[in-house]
């Protein structure tokens, strides 16, 4: 049974404190040691340090849950590991240490069930028995702000019922305050990336998604817009029964990411493409997205469709942001770099000043983005979304220095966290695709070159009836995603 979650910025500073400690000696330990060991003493004694440090992480920060649970998920989406020295150890000790910390998406320790029936009586204002007709008390998953319970509604609706930890909006408020605590762990992998737009972004929406019925709002627009699509599925939601701490979901079963990355290349291929289609194709077409890409959130149901899960991360981006970033792909790829540099200029990321050379815009953007500029076929690695996220923010690569003071706009920098999120779903499955030519739909409007962009294309240009939009308590979700 899970210990009470602390909630104390004190309780919780010191937890993630001692954990950053504890992976400083434990380093520390193990160096000191590789200088007597052998090589097959090297190895052994690193593995061991791994799962130990593993362990440490999922423990500590699967027991805080919000913020700092938040924190590892990140480090088990991307594969940077080389604080604890292992780019030569063989594939399957970086393979066991990258299992454990998947643990933090949904085997995390669980809060009991009783406590969690007090926020959700606590929200309806009545018993549970008059809401649900059966609800499972184990949780079928177990998320960064709170639990996922199997239930049935009184006309016989299957539902996934998302609560919230109780005090989780305490915890979070103070993780924010901690979070110079919480980023040291992510800078111990990944130097520097405290002073990244990245980190600031993902704290101001993290501290937005306490309240269920925004996420609620969200995911109400995501279900209007890909009503009837052939291959992408959201579930339904209940909005009358979805309030602060409560969300309220059609249950849709379906195989999960491990069994995914099990299919034949052909089949990983064809769920690699959905997956770029919904991340980045709704952040282009439709000028909003989701921001947590991770495999927690996807499910493949029955009918081959893949389902998408939980918005409480969600973005709009306006016309502008979208038109610029449109442009510096298309200069990219064409190999413009005086006009990249000029883009960035003038949108204000880089000072009229800056040294950053045209040519070193250029090779930055294929560093970092090179799978979507470059028109080949490309299998994706499973570190390239690691490879792609500390070419700018490692300061051994040589950009850091250069792009640190730089300004990165909101929108912009959570963009790039769907691109590496996305891109290390593509390394997870291993798939294989012209991923350019994909984009290409969005980037030129050109037509699909693939069965699924047909598909799509002639989706959308089809017509589409929406019923009548939903509300969240007592107000009115635009298809825009605007309550009024």
């Amino acid at each position: 049974m899970a210990k009470e979650i602390p909630l104390s910025r004190a309780r919780r500073g010191a937890k993630v404190g001692k954990l950053v400690v504890g992976q400083a000696v434990r380093g520390a330990g193990v160096t000191l040691s590789m200088v007597r060991d052998t090589d097959a003493e090297r190895i052994a004694r690193t593995e061991r340090a791994l799962a130990d440090a593993a362990e440490d992480i999922v423990t500590v920060l699967g027991s805080m849950k919000g913020l700092a649970m938040k924190a590892g998920q990140l480090l088990s989406m991307f594969d940077l590991l080389a604080v604890f020295g292992t780019d030569t150890l063989p594939s399957r000790q970086r393979e066991r240490f990258r299992q454990k910390l998947a643990a933090l998406y949904d085997q995390a320790a669980p809060v009991p069930f009783e406590q969690m029936r007090t926020v959700i009586e606590g929200d309806y204002g009545r018993p549970m028995d008059t809401v649900f007709s059966e609800f499972d008390e184990q949780p079928i998953g177990a998320a960064s702000i709170g639990q996922v319970y199997r239930a049935r509604l009184a006309d016989g609706r299957a539902v996934a019922v998302k609560v919230q930890y109780p005090g989780i909006d305490v915890a979070i408020r103070a993780d924010l305050k901690n979070l110079s605590l919480v980023t040291r762990l992510l800078r111990s992998v990944a130097p520097a990336i405290t002073d990244h737009a990245l980190i600031r972004e993902l704290a101001t929406h993290f501290a937005e998604e306490i309240d269920y019925r925004t996420e609620a709002e969200h995911h109400a627009t995501l279900a209007g817009i890909y009503r009837g699509h052939p291959f992408i599925r959201i579930p339904g939601i209940e909005t009358e029964l979805c309030t602060a701490r409560v969300l309220v979901t059609e249950l849709i079963e379906g195989r999960r990411f491990d069994a995914m990355a099990a299919l034949t290349d052909a089949e990983r291929d064809r769920v690699g493409e959905i997956l770029l289609r919904f991340y980045l194709g709704t952040m282009i077409r439709e000028r909003r997205f989701t921001g947590d890409p991770h495999p927690g959130n996807i499910l493949l149901t029955p009918d081959e469709k893949v389902a998408f899960l939980d918005f409480g991360l969600f973005k709009h981006m306006d016309h502008a942001a979208v038109d610029f970033e449109l442009a510096c792909v298309r200069a990219a790829a064409e190999y413009r770099g005086a006009e990249l540099r000029a883009l960035l200029v003038d949108y204000g990321v880089l000072e009229p000043d800056s040294p950053a050379t045209s040519d070193e815009c250029l090779r930055l953007l294929h560093e970092v983005s090179g799978w979507l500029l470059t028109d080949a076929e490309i299998r994706i690695a499973e570190d390239a979304a690691a490879t792609s996220l500390l070419a700018f923010i490692d300061p051994r690569r040589g950009y850091f220095e250069m792009w640190r003071r730089e300004y990165a706009p909101a929108e912009h920098a959570l963009a790039r966290r769907v691109e590496y999120g996305t891109l290390a779903l593509l390394g997870k499955l291993r798939a294989s695709g012209n991923w350019h030519r994909i984009a290409r739909e969005w980037f030129y409007d050109a037509p699909p070159c693939t069965e699924l962009g047909v598909l799509e294309r002639n989706w959308l240009t089809s017509s589409h009836s929406h019923d009548e939009l939903p509300r969240v308590q007592g107000r009115t979700v635009s298809k825009f995603g605007v309550c009024r």
